[in-house]
């Protein structure tokens, strides 16, 4: 599964966008320097129900903010992603490749 497409999958499952997810998480203090990722893992399993793969995801988010390593980008494996700049703003309004 791509890296984006785990995001994809927390949004179906929360019904809220990459972003507005880290934007709750930033208002939490979660953002924060210092931050455990398992304090935002806890969040996102009592409030949304993700597991800890899924709410990993948005760890990296989170805490890194969109930009991921290129080693899967452009390749033909399962875990390959199209961009190293993942899209936050929902699946409906993500551009074409």
């Amino acid at each position: 599964m791509s890296f984006q497409a785990y995001l994809d999958a927390i949004e179906d499952k929360t019904g809220k966008t990459p972003r507005a997810l880290v934007e709750e998480a930033q208002a939490r203090g979660f953002a924060e320097p210092g931050v455990k990722a398992g304090t935002i893992v806890a969040w996102l399993a009592e409030d949304y129900g993700l597991g800890r793969g899924h709410a990993m995801a948005l760890v990296h988010v989170i805490t890194k903010g969109p930009t991921i390593g290129s080693k899967h980008v452009g390749t033909t494996g399962s875990h390959r992603d199209e961009s190293d700049t993942l899209w936050l703003d929902g699946k409906a309004t993500r551009p074409a490749p």
